[in-house]
């Protein structure tokens, strides 16, 4: 072992790790969270396990098994439970406010920018340019994932079944992942050896950073042992936070409202979100553009485009889609504020919940270190979010390439297809090139998302767009 490795379990032993301190380092995780769910755990468990050795490799993971079962935003959920263990209430708050800080102030200005200039050929340009990379980074979500839990055959027929009742027959993906999560838990509680596979986004190489050689140890925080009185008193101060809004709007507004819907329908959301961003963002795509038209189809690929390039979760994009929706039906308010009272309050609705799940359940949760119907449940959770973000490539890929699509609809069959005719040859070119950026030469995803949009800029200035 180096000198540097046998002087961490000093550090370890030297006691708590003060709140003060513990604000910069989940300020500088938050900084640095950019790149997907993926890279921003990477993040977290080089810094908290490997640098800084609050945490050990094997609680890591269990905290974060348990945040990839829940509804809503893994990392950002992985930083609050992480904050709860170390500093209680007050350092989950902090840990996960941070986290999605920087994010809402960049959506936020984003936002205006698109409202305000959106239409501006050359901004167009450079939206035109993002759409490309951010199918390549949707892609590349694919196959990482892919690679993870596909490890047997019935992995990869809970993931085929997934993608057909989702892309062919429109099933509603919080059915599909509630359904593979329930067959995941019965096999894993059975001892079927295919439900073994684990999940997750996993860690890093090199030595296992041991428990008993952390602040945390291996001990169960006195704070995790929550009496029944205590886990009621939890929820009713975290239901009041996020449903109080909900309901005051509703008899204030009434059903029809636009902050309304964005209240109830995001609200919905935090409820049935598992398996991450990827995984819900076609459906909330669908809903906003079909149901309740607060964007046109390429916007959301602009969304995510702008919560693809700022640290963050990517679900922020769901900031966006509130912002125009009360931007385009202000009522009274000036379109500006109200879109951007649309984009908060998506926000508090999308994210308070998270905040209930893991103080309401991590204290139960850290018993359960080891539980193999949990793992399996991930395990097949993961599963069929493959094939529920495959089916969010295509339709990215569509929208992206075409121009028009047509609904086909024969029997139980619910197909959206592309005219062939309307194909856009650079938007083409540049997701092919993007494409292989990404999956064959490896390249970043700042890098490739600056790239397309410089590109889509250059092509308009050529008269090549418009």
């Amino acid at each position: 072992m180096s000198a540097t490795l046998a002087a961490e379990p000093a550090r370890a032993a030297a006691g708590p790790v003060p709140l003060r301190e513990a604000f910069w380092v989940w300020l500088r995780i938050a900084a640095l969270s950019f790149g997907g769910p993926a890279g921003q755990i990477a993040v977290m468990h080089r810094i908290l396990v490997e640098e800084k050795r609050w945490i050990g490799e094997h609680r890591f993971l269990h905290a974060l098994n348990y945040c990839m079962l829940l509804p809503g935003p893994e990392a950002q959920q992985l930083a609050t439970y992480i904050g709860w263990l170390m500093h209680r209430t007050r350092g989950g708050i902090i840990a996960g406010a941070l986290f999605v800080a920087p994010g809402l102030i960049a959506i936020m200005a984003l936002s205006w920018i698109y409202a305000l200039y959106g239409r501006l050929g050359i901004v167009g340009a450079l939206f035109f340019g993002l759409k490309a990379a951010v199918l390549a980074i949707v892609l590349q979500a694919v196959v990482r994932i892919g690679a993870r839990a596909l490890r047997n055959r019935v992995m990869q027929a809970i993931a085929a079944i997934a993608f057909l009742l989702i892309f062919c027959l429109g099933i509603p993906f919080p059915l599909i992942v509630l359904a593979a999560g329930l067959a995941g838990y019965l096999g894993g509680r059975a001892g079927l050896a295919a439900f073994r596979v684990g999940g997750g986004h996993g860690a890093g190489k090199g030595p296992i950073v041991e428990d008993r050689d952390t602040v945390l140890g291996e001990e169960l925080p006195a704070h995790a042992r929550l009496r029944g009185r205590e886990s009621l008193r939890i929820a009713g101060i975290w239901l009041v936070l996020w449903l109080a809004p909900v309901a005051a709007l509703l008899l204030w507004r009434g059903p029809h409202d636009v902050f309304s819907q964005i209240a109830t329908f995001f609200s919905t959301m935090a409820l049935v979100t598992f398996g991450g961003a990827y995984a819900v963002l076609a459906y909330v795509a669908q809903e906003a553009v079909q149901s309740y038209h607060w964007l046109q189809p390429g916007e959301m690929l602009d969304g995510l485009g702008m919560a693809e390039t700022t640290p963050g979760p990517l679900i922020m994009v769901l900031q966006f889609v509130g912002f125009m929706g009360a931007y385009r039906s202000p009522g009274l308010l000036p379109p500006l504020l109200a879109g951007t009272l649309g984009g908060l309050l998506a926000t508090w609705v999308t994210f308070l919940p998270c905040f209930l799940w893991i103080f309401l359940g991590a204290p139960y949760v850290e018993r359960l270190r080891g539980n193999p119907a949990v793992a399996g449940a991930l395990s097949a959770i993961t599963a069929a979010v493959v094939g529920v973000v495959l089916n969010l490539a295509l339709w990215f890929a569509i929208h992206t390439v075409f121009r028009e699509v047509q609904p086909f609809r024969a029997g139980p069959l619910h197909l959206d297809l592309p005219r062939l005719a309307s194909v856009e040859p650079w938007a083409l070119v540049l997701s092919v090139a993007a494409i292989l950026a990404v999956l064959r030469f490896k390249a970043g995803t700042i890098p490739t998302l600056a790239v397309t949009a410089a590109a889509g800029v250059l092509l308009y200035l050529a008269g090549a767009t418009t």
